[in-house]
């Protein structure tokens, strides 16, 4: 009998991992919607590039005339141009793009009251204001949702030394505590075109919507 029961809690035991790995499996692989999207320079802890800088006194190669979002100012296209030169990665189209997802990103944050999230998206003093705003309101979170973007479009661009700065409009609709209306903003973001770290980081924000102040006022 002995012999027999150590069968049978052998043969339940390799049923038990069998199962214990079938699950392990299940789960890792699946999308749950959480995965980075590859070459995403607006989130948090992108990849860096490992390309090697440029030797000291090289001047970056013209990429040619870049290409002009629609919406944008035509009038911009020099500064664009001075910023693509400077940036080979730097694209206006899909700059706006990820300017558009991070906005969101950054906007979600805010208003879940979640500081944390903010990493990598916003530079250290912006992340200060956010985090005061936030501490100001005892940590509420905010019953508000982003409906939508419904333009969003490069305002201004130019090179600071080393760093790159474009201005962004967005005129969105959102839902404040289920009431829905329009804001429009203006958000600025910065890189370092030296830097291996290809984010973008959100440095100033202003509040153009009629009658209303700044995001962290």
């Amino acid at each position: 009998m002995s012999d027999g029961s150590s069968w049978i809690e052998i043969v339940l035991l390799a049923m038990l991992a069998a199962f214990i790995g079938l699950r392990l499996v299940s789960v890792l692989g699946k999308r749950t919607g959480h995965e980075r999207p590859v070459g995403d320079s607006f989130r948090p802890g992108a990849p860096e590039v490992t390309a090697a800088p440029a030797p000291r006194g090289t001047l970056p190669a013209s990429r040619g005339d870049v290409a002009i979002p629609a919406g944008t100012d035509s009038t911009l296209g020099p500064a664009l141009q001075a910023v693509a030169d400077a940036d080979g990665d730097f694209h206006p189209a899909r700059f706006v793009e990820g300017a558009s997802a991070a906005y969101r990103l950054i906007l979600e944050a805010f208003w879940a009251a979640d500081v944390r999230a903010l990493d990598g998206l916003t530079a250290d003093d912006v992340q200060d204001n956010f985090a005061t705003a936030i501490a100001d309101r005892d940590g509420v979170r905010l019953d508000n949702r982003l409906l939508g973007i419904d333009s969003a479009a490069i305002t201004d661009a130019e090179m600071v030394g080393q760093m790159a700065e474009v201005t962004v409009r967005f005129n969105a609709r959102v839902s404040i505590a289920g009431a829905a209306t329009t804001t429009v903003d203006v958000w600025t973001f910065s890189r370092h075109v030296g830097s291996r770290d290809p984010n973008w980081l959100l440095i100033a924000t202003d509040d153009d919507t009629p009658g209303d102040g700044d995001l962290t006022a």
